[in-house]
């Protein structure tokens, strides 16, 4: 038997034991049968049947005359792979890089979820950042005076909707077009940074000057 045919079925005897020891192959379970194990090393039965003697020898299988194989002690598992000063092979270094990159996608998901969030609530204040709100108060000669805020066309005259009006101790929210504005009203509207100045002088006009 050739060195290299014994450090190939040693190296696979340790990774399964590696394996038992991480919980992936839990005592009592049945591991897969010796084709499978030998597709997924990439050898031969009979590299994967010599591997299974080890770990046998070593209590950490048990193999029946069916050929079935059960792991029977993880502890022994760990004995072993300490005392042979074990380095994970190819085999569980594949797999773990299997992990993290699955963990990296779902982690990359996320990311791109919260960043798409993050810019979106960004355009959306940057949006508003023109927009806070303003206060106006309706002067007694104004001529708005016993007018609805619909005969007033007051957006398409001022370009502010307004969000709010407060009539002494009361305040109604998004004010309807048959509202009729009175003396001393606050009107709480949002427009662009000239809308304040635009609206100021549509309402405070008096009533002679507008006529």
């Amino acid at each position: 038997m050739s060195m290299q045919e014994i450090s190939g079925y040693k190296s696979i005897a340790l990774d399964i034991a590696q394996r038992i020891v991480s919980g992936e192959f839990p005592v009592q379970s049945k591991l897969s049968g010796r084709s499978l194990l030998a597709g997924q090393y990439h050898v031969s039965p009979e590299t994967i049947r010599k591997a299974m003697g080890l770990l046998k020898d070593e209590n950490i299988v048990f193999v029946s005359q069916g050929k079935e194989i059960i792991v029977i002690s993880d502890q022994k598992a760990y004995e072993y792979i300490t005392r042979n000063n074990y380095l994970k092979s190819a085999y569980s270094l594949k797999q773990d890089l299997q992990q993290l990159l699955l963990e990296k996608k779902k982690l990359d998901g996320k990311f791109e979820k919260l960043l798409t969030g993050i810019i979106e609530a960004s355009d959306r204040m940057k949006n508003l950042k023109p927009y806070h709100p303003e206060e106006i108060t309706i002067h007694e000669e104004s001529h708005v005076v016993g007018k609805t805020i619909g005969a007033l066309q007051f957006w398409q005259n001022t370009g502010a909707t307004i969000i709010a009006l407060r009539r002494g101790a009361d305040i109604t929210i998004s004010p309807g077009p048959h509202v009729i504005l009175r003396e001393h009203d606050v009107l709480v509207a949002v427009g662009d940074e000239k809308m304040y100045q635009r609206t100021e002088q549509f309402i405070n006009k008096n009533s002679e000057n507008h006529l």
